[in-house]
């Protein structure tokens, strides 16, 4: 199996900048990063209350949006 190397990595972030703009390519990181956490606490059974809380500075003070009311179809 070829190895992947420094060249290899700076061409895919750049492709990756090209397609998706600088703005979006934090937020993919940050949605990837937690899949990852999520991944890795549910295969060791971890649950949200025994998960350290965040640092002041870092918690998430978004209010969450009202979910939607779907139209039925009769």
């Amino acid at each position: 199996m070829p190895n992947i190397g420094t060249g290899e990595i700076i061409l895919l972030l750049l492709l990756a900048l090209l397609l998706f703009g600088a703005k979006r390519l934090p937020e993919i990181g940050r949605s990837l990063g937690r899949g990852m956490r999520e991944f890795k606490d549910s295969v060791t059974g971890k649950d949200d209350e025994e998960r350290a809380e965040l640092p002041v500075g870092t918690q998430d003070t978004t209010t969450p949006t009202p979910p939607r009311e779907r139209d039925t179809v009769p």
